[in-house]
């Protein structure tokens, strides 16, 4: 099952962007304080503001194709006093977002028609742009959500810089805080001709993915990738090589992919995060999707990328396979 293993096994085709990844925008952190330039910006006509509901959906045209924009006019006479975050400025437009409580949500969805659309979702339907630029609203207002008080002296603290750091407002020693992300690895570990796959309970039938999780204090990458490996499936490995990275902000995630070489064969489940976990060979993964007894994770996720590439090396294109394969 060839499928053009020169476009998949080059640098461009193995660095090929995830969901959510290579959102081609300039964040424009030189003038997130310049309150001056940014209140001009929100009224420029060309401007438009990501609409999101207090849950961290968003707000999508009736068809789901496309976010439902709200513009500089209707901000400013329905929406005045909910306070913006600026994300940045792509193609000659600056785009902000926009938190809605459930009362301005109900009129903006009566003056618009607009219906709301999960992260996940929208990783699927949306166009790369849009569904990174979401995204990146839902990472960055998550982020103030959780971050209301100050957490080394317990005060209310201030949204400054349009929307990028904290400020406590504690008048004996203020301090500011800025947006954070837990790193965390995910792996496809290969013996040969054979990976390492493994699945949790409560996943769809059948469905198997690279194995993961978070980094420790104190630990590299890399180290993560061989505590992890061994953590969740005995396994001990040997070499870990970058792959990619994707944002994953459900809620506030940046998953960090690798490959790497087993130095053991024998797996030994030791926690109750896995069912199970197997090495499949490329064939073991063909004939069991073919057959419906296999699944594997969605587009959506870097685990995806992170099999297609291996299958890729392999002559199997993992997008024809999931074509041929019975709906699950």
């Amino acid at each position: 099952m060839s499928s053009g293993t020169e476009r998949h096994t080059s640098a461009e085709g193995r660095v090929r962007e995830n969901v959510f990844a290579g959102v081609a925008i300039d964040r424009m952190a030189e003038r997130r304080d310049d309150r001056l330039w940014v209140e001009e910006t929100e009224r420029a006509d060309d401007t438009r503001f990501l609409v999101l509901d207090s849950e961290g959906q968003a707000f999508v045209d009736e068809r789901g194709e496309h976010p439902q924009w709200m513009t500089p006019v209707m901000r400013a006479e329905r929406f005045g006093d909910v306070v913006s975050t600026l994300l940045g400025i792509a193609n000659g437009t600056a785009w902000f977002t926009l938190v809605l409580d459930e009362a301005h949500a109900e009129i903006f969805v009566d003056l618009t028609s607009a219906r709301r659309m999960s992260l996940r979702e929208a990783g699927l339907i949306l166009p790369a742009f849009e569904a990174g630029l979401f995204a990146f609203a839902k990472g960055i207002t998550h982020w103030q959500r959780q971050t209301r008080f100050c957490s080394l002296c317990g005060a209310p603290t201030l949204v400054v810089a349009s929307g990028h750091r904290v400020q406590c407002t504690n008048p004996d020693g203020p301090h500011m805080h800025f947006p954070r992300t837990d790193a965390a690895i995910i792996v496809i570990v290969e013996d040969g001709d054979r990976c390492l796959l493994g699945r949790q309970r409560g996943w769809p039938a059948g469905r198997y993915s690279t194995l993961a999780g978070f980094i420790e204090p104190g630990e590299s990458l890399e180290d993560a990738v061989r505590r992890e490996v061994r953590e969740e499936s005995g396994v001990e490995v040997l070499h870990a090589t970058y792959h990619s990275s994707q944002p994953w902000p459900l809620p506030a995630s940046l998953m960090v992919g690798f490959t790497a070489t087993a130095r053991t064969r024998e797996i030994v489940l030791r926690d109750d995060e896995l069912e199970d976990a197997r090495w499949f060979t490329a064939e073991d993964i063909v004939s069991g999707m073919r057959s419906g007894e296999l699944g594997v994770p969605p587009p959506l996720s870097v685990s995806y990328r992170l099999i297609e590439h291996w299958l890729a090396q392999r002559n199997i294109s993992l997008e024809e396979l999931i074509a041929s394969s019975p709906a699950r």
